[in-house]
């Protein structure tokens, strides 16, 4: 499987990228993946890496899966030195390691990832990094702390999340809400506003001249809504000068974005087009959480408590996630899979 860089046109590459990953659930595989994309050696011509979380379980880790790279805690990216035989991790604190425990759920976790969560938002609103990827989170350690009770509440308030699979690009109207509520969100104000959205954050990532695609809510797109309401806001997006087409059958528009046709596809409910993306490449996809003014994305899988501390996990996804990061904060467009 080889990469390349689709849409780099103004590409800035004065200097490399300081992207830093959270680790995610201590007791998870998220230290581990993080532990071994950093070690791979990959990473360090495309972005400088750091590490988010905590700096004992860093070490814990990457001794117990033998990796030799000395660990180090930094203050900030901007201070550290970015050196490939060493792993720098930003530890805010907030976990008590004298609790540390692999393979389960903790309040202990729980508590910590939404404090470095939120550390990473801070950094990355403030330019302090150029990427935030998240490793995979826990919503049962969530909850057991008690401050989060939904996992979604993490996500950052006037975001959409644009999700890649593949050489497929997707963004929905809405995520996680029942699907006979999806009619009522339908509107050519909130279409407009993603489709406008969309168009000036693939621009800021490498896409000069983004073509995008916007499914029809319905079969064929031939009812009501796709009639009142998409198309309406797809003329409006046309008056401004975008392309963009629609609305489009939703049985034919993801097969037209992995044809070329489409850079991204506007969708109107969540799994409409999520089952595309992981239909089309489950390894390496990942999220991207839009309308931020840096790179925040996370990666696919869980924090698979079932091989956590076993020595087994793939850093694949993680190390896709901070590629695909670099590239765009530097506005290279994305990294295209064939």
């Amino acid at each position: 499987m080889s990469k390349h860089l689709v849409g780099v046109a103004g590409a800035n590459s004065d200097r490399l990228p300081d992207i830093v990953a959270l680790i995610g659930d201590p007791g998870g595989i998220g230290p581990e993946v993080c532990v071994k994309a950093i070690a791979s050696g990959r990473l360090h011509a495309v972005c400088n890496p750091f590490l988010l979380g905590s700096v004992d379980v860093v070490r814990q880790v990457a001794t117990s899966i033998g990796v030799p790279h000395r660990v180090e805690l930094v203050t900030d990216a901007h201070s550290a030195v970015s050196d490939p035989s060493v792993i720098n991790v930003i530890d805010p604190g907030g976990y008590d390691f004298s609790q540390f425990a692999i393979g389960v759920p903790t309040a202990n976790a729980g508590r910590a990832v939404v404090r470095w969560i939120r550390e990473g938002e801070a950094l990355g609103r403030s330019g302090l990094i150029d990427g935030f990827v998240l490793g995979p989170i826990d919503s049962q350690s969530l909850k057991l702390d008690g401050e989060i009770l939904d996992i979604d509440e993490l996500q950052p308030k006037g975001t959409f999340m644009f999700r890649i699979g593949g050489n497929l690009r997707v963004v929905p109207l809405t995520e996680h809400i029942p699907l006979r509520a999806v009619v009522d969100t339908v509107k050519k104000d909130r279409i407009l506003e993603l489709i406008l959205l969309l168009n000036s954050n693939l621009k800021r990532w490498g896409i000069p001249h983004p073509r995008l695609g916007v499914a029809g809510l319905n079969p064929h797109a031939m009812f009501e809504e796709d009639k009142q309401e998409v198309l309406p806001a797809v003329e409006a997006a046309r008056a401004l000068g975008l392309d963009v087409s629609g609305p489009i059958a939703p049985d034919a528009v993801f097969r037209m974005a992995l044809e070329g046709k489409y850079d991204a596809v506007v969708t109107m409910y969540h799994d409409q087009g999520q089952i595309a993306v992981k239909t089309a490449a489950f390894v390496g996809a990942c999220t991207i959480y839009m309308g931020l003014p840096f790179v925040l994305m996370n990666v696919p899988h869980g924090t698979a408590f079932d091989i956590a501390g076993k020595g087994v996990a793939r850093s694949e996804s993680i190390e896709s996630a901070y590629m695909t990061a670099a590239a765009l904060a530097q506005g290279k467009g994305f990294l295209e899979i064939s």
